[in-house]
């Protein structure tokens, strides 16, 4: 079984090896020190089995277990963490396991054991865990079969694309596969609407400027290209800006 291990802690993770070094067929293929270097491991790696802290920096285990759930190898998870209250949302989120530190080896032999009759999570699960309680820190775009995680903040704007998204963010384009309706939903707070097909963050929106042809445009703080603003959105928007 190959297992990458995902923990902020150099000495949780080296533990964790030391103990999969007494299980029989586990492989330690990579390590990673938070939930975002774990996804993109993951995704290059194909690991069986990931064994996931949940609070670390960056990205948290519960959002990289979403993550990793949407891939098309999608791995087992075994979360490993000192907190117990997270036991239930660990579940709810699809994991195989949920082990306490300090981990115990039979434990250990224990979860593997599982992961080897049981499998990945089903996807229906993590959808659920990541909905509309878990405002993700991350978008995720698929590239030729790796994976790049956009943290939010870096996102300037978003921008409908046929039956994809167009992510604008601080170091170029990427395309996802949500939907923009959905994308408002969860980031209402972040995101404004100034078009049916694009949503601008709220801090990059520098003026709304009318045109001589009549058309409305907002100027971005770090973007030389104006975008349309729809009638539609207007006065809505107008508001909103003043209110920043």
């Amino acid at each position: 079984m190959r297992i990458l291990i995902v923990d902020d802690e150099p000495l949780a993770r080296q533990r964790l090896r030391d103990l999969l070094g007494q299980v029989e067929g586990a492989e330690v293929v990579a390590e990673a020190s938070n939930g975002r270097e774990g996804c993109e491991q993951a995704a290059a790696l194909k690991p069986d089995l990931v064994l996931l802290d949940i609070a670390m920096p960056v990205m948290d285990g519960l959002e990289a277990a979403a993550h990793l759930a949407s891939t098309s190898h999608a791995p087992a998870v075994v979360f490993c963490t000192a907190y117990d209250e997270h036991a239930l949302a660990a579940f709810e989120a699809g994991a195989i396991d949920y082990l306490l530190k300090p981990v115990r080896v039979e434990r250990l032999r224990e979860a593997l054991g599982r992961a080897r009759r049981i499998g990945p999570p089903g996807l229906a699960a993590i959808d659920e865990a990541a909905g509309e309680e878990r405002q993700r820190t991350h978008l995720c775009a698929r590239l030729r079969g790796s994976m790049r995680l956009i943290p939010i903040e870096e996102i300037r704007y978003l921008q409908a694309d046929e039956k994809y998204v167009v992510i604008h963010h601080a170091h170029g384009e990427d395309l996802i596969e949500d939907s923009l309706k959905s994308l408002e939903s969860e980031f209402g707070d972040r995101f404004l609407r100034i078009h049916r097909n694009c949503l601008v963050a709220a801090d990059e929106i520098m003026e709304l400027r009318r045109g001589a042809d009549g058309h409305t445009r907002a100027r971005l703080r770090n973007t030389s290209e104006l975008l349309d603003v729809s009638r539609r959105c207007l006065p809505g928007l107008r508001k909103k800006v003043l209110e920043l």
